[in-house]
């Protein structure tokens, strides 16, 4: 995969995970979860909150820069930005196995807005992978 099209896909994942995170964060939880299922169990859950912040919060200060940051490396591609997206990605990948881990054995629950965001992950961590030397 050619460089530039490297980043324009994970902007595009980014962009995705900012939505379902301001989704997640702006919209409320009876109007995007029906009560006792999966999303409203996951919403509920302590688990919810890292350091008494909700995670979505988190998610949107979080890809709205490393969405800067992957514009400016398209823009113009340097190798820290690289290094800097590279470990936010593989970061984020292992933050988003253990949230992946928490849906699915200790609350047996799934939110769909969060699971976009763990499995764009996943893939921006595929991508970065198979491209690390590239």
């Amino acid at each position: 995969m050619k460089g530039k099209s490297k980043y324009i896909i994970l902007l595009f994942l980014f962009v995705i995970s900012l939505i379902s995170s301001l989704i997640l964060s702006i919209v409320p939880n009876s109007e995007i979860c029906r009560p006792g299922v999966g999303c409203d169990i996951v919403h509920n859950s302590s688990y919810n909150y890292t350091l008494g912040i909700q995670n979505s919060y988190y998610g949107i200060f979080i890809f709205s820069f490393l969405i800067l940051m992957t514009f400016l490396q398209i823009k113009k591609h340097t190798k820290e930005k690289r290094v800097f997206i590279n470990v936010a990605v593989v970061t984020g990948f292992l933050i988003s196995l253990y949230f992946l881990y928490i849906q699915k054995f200790i609350l047996k629950a799934y939110c769909i807005y969060c699971l976009i965001v763990d499995f764009s992950m996943v893939i921006a961590f595929l991508i970065v992978i198979f491209n690390w030397k590239k």
